[in-house]
């Protein structure tokens, strides 16, 4: 097989090598999973955000803001609880839960001395949910497993990296739907979903392109590692 025909899993989880080793390896020929148009927007939540309301996927309300005081006023406008998020990051880092106007000049404050990809305000509504969220797994166009992740004691979030504990959840007829719509929307063969059990539905707030499941297989007992091999050979002999 010439080595420009293969395709490679990318599995890299720092988004800047992911993005800029998938650009490399598809400059030379290889065809990558998942590829670098889905790293580049799956990597940036604004990005990401963008996209699935474009393809009318259902998702937290999000509001942009490039400076201090616009920031502010945004916050205030939203209403409290909220959420800041910087628009690059993973497993919860440097996401903080703002409950009041004090906590929200202290966080903005702070990000205004810091590089200035934090400066991008990624400002959403704190979802009313039970106290865990959902990771869903796409491959290909199904969903072929998922997890609800609960947080720990006092933490808001439900990252498993943070001390989340997972647990297996059904897929329904509605959870599998929506998250292939949004792994669709974002051009990803295989990833994982991030969904909130919101009043009116299931919401999207996230499509991860290069998911984690080490404690998915365990609480599921669905060989996600392996499902992945046989869709990669599946793509190869196309």
């Amino acid at each position: 097989m010439p080595l420009a025909d293969r395709v490679v899993l990318q599995r890299c989880v720092s988004y800047f090598r992911n993005v800029h080793s998938t650009a490399a390896l598809e400059a030379a020929g290889h065809r990558v999973v998942n590829s670098f148009a889905c790293a580049w927007v799956c990597g940036n939540k604004l990005f990401g955000s963008l996209e699935l309301v474009k393809h009318s996927v259902p998702t937290p309300r999000t509001t942009l803001a490039m400076a201090e005081d616009s920031a502010l006023r945004s916050v205030e406008q939203m209403g409290y609880p909220m959420v800041v998020k910087p628009v690059v990051g993973s497993w919860g880092r440097l996401s903080a839960l703002i409950r009041d106007s004090d906590a929200a000049r202290a966080v903005i404050e702070d990000r205004e001395q810091m590089f200035p990809l934090y400066q991008i305000y990624y400002l959403q509504e704190f979802v009313k949910r039970p106290p865990r969220d959902i990771r869903s797994f796409v491959i290909g166009d199904r969903t072929v497993a998922a997890i609800y992740r609960y947080s720990g004691g006092t933490e808001w979030r439900t990252n498993t990296a943070r001390g989340g504990k997972a647990e297996a959840c059904k897929i329904t007829p509605e959870l599998d739907e929506l998250s292939v719509r949004a792994a669709k929307a974002v051009g990803g063969e295989f990833v994982g979903v991030d969904l909130m059990e919101g009043s009116n539905g299931l919401l999207v707030h996230e499509v991860n392109n290069t998911t984690e499941f080490k404690n998915t297989v365990p609480a599921t007992g669905i060989d996600i590692p392996g499902m992945v091999i046989d869709y990669l050979v599946s793509v190869q002999k196309r």
